[in-house]
């Protein structure tokens, strides 16, 4: 059994730890030559080296006790490890459901029934997963109290639940689920440990040792059966049943004022799961992103990958979930069977020519072939080969310059460990290769992820707003953005301006806005920092030109798809809670288009 390590206790260290912090803070720049001199200089228990998450407490216990630099925020930026992980303006905790039977038959999904469909047990956040069976109180905390530790601030978290399709499992159990991670956020305290591991709760497939063969036929049948045998031979390995709404509800009113709030929410599903009920369910359980997979928008593609749906469902689902003012990651594959480079270019390029798509964010998942996808069969067949790297890293920047302003790609690659790949692309660095190839023809990306400003200081006489609009079936959507002279993003909102009814009554002839984000490191909800673009005024200014627009265009209402962890933000602006969204009046400014308004 693994010793549990040894608690840190800072004032155990306090002079070494003091002498440290105020070294760095008088340092210039502090690369990790210069930060381990300084180290050196001051070892821990006369040999080794304290760790940067033993000086990140360091400081905070010599904030507390009053024995910390004047430049405290500033040391704790230079202390803090991996600080790309909040530099989008969020702290994302991700957490994945348990196994169940998938509704897909995709060729190229993996099989691993020790997880969700689609997840390979060696990927890090499933490992992670696993190692708290799965349960979400433990996985939310954990990450909570791993983001902290080494210097983040936790104050605005992203929820970001993956596991397959989330709207195939049991009501009860996403209730349950969501009641759980809400109650992590509720609970966490800044500077204690998670209460629960998930250690003590009892997990079935843990002892499934059963692979699922990609070379023989109907792996996505085989997989389901695997694993409803698992689940009907223990009780304990079933999805909880009982979740309750009103615990649901509870837990979301905790969360408007907590410590850790949750000010995004994100879901993933397949657009053929998808309809006004759902869409309703999607909405009370506090989601305001959707991650939905187009994978391809040609149907024979589809067809030929068993995807299980047409681009009809797509764009069904779509109108739906915009309708909703829901924000849409699309996700979205090249070289899958039955395709090719040119064909993907085309398919790419639709993606955002045709108004019934255009998602808000993208995450592009190139096909790789893992041993336990049907897909094994078409590549020992010779009917499926792999692209070249230099046939994808072409492909990928002609998909990069051809991405609007508005859409966000999050990824270009699946996290999938190169040991679990058995051909395809194994590079982890794809998108710094394409970035590169493309800075050396001085070309760049124009979508939002390669232009933030990420923890670059902004005044606000420094940037302009501006405003991208574009058509989709049912809407006028506007980007409005405030820009840097050189075209680096501070700050954007989405305003929607439906031009027909959506699936929600309560939105009936209202303007929606379907995302506020402001760039910069995560600050504090009561903190302020020089030069971030966290609490200078961005949204309150971007959020009354989206109502001055809405006005003009003769809309009565705003709307906001608020997250639970927002609802106090858009009260103190004045919106008021309505059932599932939260609604400001507006007074008509002449407006020039009001017959634009839906009826």
């Amino acid at each position: 059994m693994r010793e549990t390590a040894a608690r840190f206790h800072p004032a155990r260290y306090a002079r070494e730890l003091s002498a440290i912090v105020e070294e760095c803070a008088r340092a210039g720049p502090l690369d990790d030559a210069a930060f381990h001199r300084i180290l050196r200089r001051y070892p821990k228990d006369g040999r080794g080296f304290f760790k940067r998450s033993e000086l990140v407490e360091g400081l905070r216990f010599l904030t507390a006790t009053g024995g910390a630099p004047a430049a405290t925020d500033e040391v704790l930026r230079r202390l803090r490890m991996k600080p790309v992980r909040t530099a989008s303006g969020v702290a994302p905790v991700t957490v994945l459901t348990q196994p169940f039977p998938c509704p897909g038959r995709c060729v190229f999904c993996p099989s691993d029934v020790r997880m969700p469909k689609s997840y390979l047990s060696s990927e890090p956040g499933a490992r992670r997963a696993a190692q708290h069976r799965f349960d979400p109180y433990a996985q939310t905390a954990s990450r909570l109290a791993a983001l902290w530790a080494i210097g983040h601030a936790v104050d605005k978290v992203e929820l970001i639940v993956l596991g397959g399709t989330w709207t195939s499992y049991p009501e009860t159990y996403q209730v349950w689920f969501l009641t759980r991670c809400f109650d992590a956020l509720n609970d966490f305290t800044e500077g204690e440990a998670p209460r629960g591991t998930g250690a003590d709760r009892r997990f079935a497939f843990e002892a499934v040792a059963e692979a699922v063969d990609g070379r023989r036929t109907e792996r996505g049948a085989q997989y389901n059966r695997v694993v409803n045998r698992v689940l009907a031979a223990d009780a304990a390995a079933r999805p909880e049943s009982g979740g309750l709404w009103s615990e649901l509800a509870s837990a979301q009113r905790r969360n408007e004022t907590a410590v850790a709030r949750c000010v995004g929410l994100s879901l993933e599903t397949r657009p053929d799961e998808l309809d006004a009920d759902v869409v309703v369910r999607l909405r009370r359980l506090g989601a305001t992103k959707i991650q939905i997979g187009y994978q391809s928008l040609d149907d024979e593609v589809l067809r030929r990958n068993r995807r299980g749906h047409d681009t009809a469902a797509t764009r069904r689902a779509m109108r739906l979930l915009r309708g909703a003012g829901f924000k849409v990651q699309a996700h979205w594959m090249p070289n899958l069977y039955g395709s090719d480079p040119e064909r993907d270019v085309v398919d790419y390029r639709r993606m955002f020519d045709d108004p019934a798509y255009r998602p808000d964010e993208l995450k592009i998942y190139p096909c790789s072939l893992v041993e336990t996808a049907e897909l094994m069969e078409r590549w020992l067949d010779g009917s499926w080969r792999p692209y070249e790297t230099a046939e994808l890293v072409d492909l990928l920047a002609a998909c990069l310059l051809d991405t609007p302003q508005y859409c966000r790609l999050t990824r270009v690659i699946r996290d999938i460990p190169s040991t679990d790949i058995l051909v395809g692309n194994k590079l982890t660095n794809l998108r710094q290769t394409v970035d590169a190839g493309l800075a050396a023809r001085g070309l760049e990306s124009a979508d939002i992820r390669a232009r933030e400003i990420r923890s670059r200081a902004v005044r606000r006489r420094d940037l302009r707003l501006d405003a991208v609009e574009y058509d989709t079936e049912g809407s006028r959507e506007v980007f409005l953005q405030l820009v840097t002279e050189d075209d680096r993003l501070a700050a954007f909102l989405r305003l929607s301006l439906p031009s027909e009814s959506g699936p929600i009554a309560e939105l009936a002839r209202a303007a929606i806005v379907r995302e506020v984000h402001v760039y910069g490191e995560v600050v504090g909800w009561k903190a302020r920092a020089a030069g971030a673009a966290q609490h200078r005024g961005l949204g309150r200014e971007l959020i009354a030109a989206a109502r001055d627009r809405a006005a003009r265009e003769g809309y009565p209402t705003l709307a906001v798809i608020s997250a639970v962890g927002t609802r106090e933000y858009y009260r103190r602006l004045g919106f008021a809670d309505g059932v599932l969204y939260q609604h400001l009046a507006l007074t008509a400014l002449a407006p020039a288009r009001a017959a634009a308004a839906p009826s």
